[in-house]
């Protein structure tokens, strides 16, 4: 499986049980990298997409890290990787480049020997002046 994730400076990915922050332009470019592919996204994610319209590779469960086959995307908000990380392919991340409140943090060390980084580029965002998207791909 291939895992999205959106994380602040610090790998925080939610504070208070809500997510840090939002971008619609985000959510346009992960529709855009799972098009042909299926995107699993949890109840609570869901709720990013309502307004995007038609999103036919979305497929929602709760329980979508022992779902997802090899090439499929997990989008995560809320849910601990450790346990799965033996399955993960790829991890996409998007950085807010930015420090936020945070009491629940992306739990995979992309840092080490594990993970190589395969790309990373910036983009404008709605809501971020600049999005840095780093792609890690299993060493």
């Amino acid at each position: 499986m291939i895992i999205i994730a959106a994380v602040d400076n610090k790998n925080g990915l939610m504070f208070n049980h809500r997510r840090q922050s939002q971008d619609k332009i985000l959510r346009e470019k992960i529709l855009e990298i799972t098009a042909k592919s299926k995107l699993w996204v949890n109840h609570y994610t869901e709720k990013q997409f309502a307004d995007m319209g038609r999103c036919p590779q979305l497929n929602i469960d709760d329980n979508l890290l022992n779902e997802a086959a090899p090439g499929e995307y997990c989008f995560i908000e809320n849910d601990h990787l450790q346990k799965s990380e033996p399955w993960i392919e790829k991890i996409i991340l998007f950085k807010w480049n930015r420090n936020y409140p945070g009491d629940f943090f992306f739990d995979i060390d992309v840092t080490s020997n594990h993970w190589i980084l395969q790309e990373s580029k910036d983009f404008p965002g709605s809501s971020h002046e600049k999005i840095t998207m780093e792609v890690y791909r299993h060493a």
